[in-house]
């Protein structure tokens, strides 16, 4: 894994998360959920297990860069990332938790 992906990798996965789950919860607010057949009720575990991929993705790659096999050489670097991992996890869950476990539609 080169150095560029460890610092980036996390905070990517994040903005796409982000970026995912609300044009999702969109997705299910819209018209087209319900002429899919879909409930709201379909769309708010939908919801909830987005957010729940995401954030165990997000452990997995902290997990994964504090193992030797995908850590950097440098100190810097290593721990760079897995401060920018830890940034990511936390940030996943404070954005994507509450959509998840709020009103979907208003």
């Amino acid at each position: 894994m080169t150095d560029i992906l460890r610092i980036s990798g996390p905070l990517t996965l994040w903005l796409t998360a982000f970026s995912a789950v609300y044009g999702l919860q969109g997705l299910i607010c819209s018209p087209r959920w319900a002429e899919a057949g879909l409930d709201l009720a379909a769309g708010r575990m939908a919801l909830a297990l987005a957010a729940s991929l995401v954030l165990g993705l997000q452990v997995a790659f902290l997990l994964a860069l504090r193992t030797t096999r995908f850590a950097s050489c440098s100190g810097f670097v290593r721990t760079l990332s897995l401060g920018l991992s830890t940034v990511a996890l936390v940030a996943s869950a404070w954005t994507l938790i509450p959509v998840a476990t709020t009103s979907a539609c208003l």
